[in-house]
């Protein structure tokens, strides 16, 4: 039960950041980068790794949160309820 919920939003958030990659580094070179006027120093496939990893986890954080408020009142209640349950 906990791994369909888990996957409920892992999944959707996966192929969330997979079209984020895709999208911010059709347009962005991970070489041109720079943080506070300096050069990452990091190859390309670190950068799309590192920034993939982000986007997943963004993306969870939102997919999570409208799992959370689409459950049905009644559900939130069974499991103990907070605030507006």
């Amino acid at each position: 039960m906990w791994t369909q919920r888990i996957l409920r939003v892992a999944w959707p958030a996966f192929m969330g950041a997979c079209l984020l990659e895709l999208v911010v580094f059709a347009v962005v070179d991970p070489l041109e980068m720079e943080w506070s006027g300096h050069a990452l120093g990091l190859s390309r496939q670190t950068v799309y790794t590192l920034a993939f990893f982000v986007f997943w986890a963004i993306s969870m954080m939102t997919t999570l949160l409208a799992v959370v408020l689409y459950a049905p009142a009644e559900a939130r209640k069974e499991n103990g309820g907070g605030p507006g349950a």
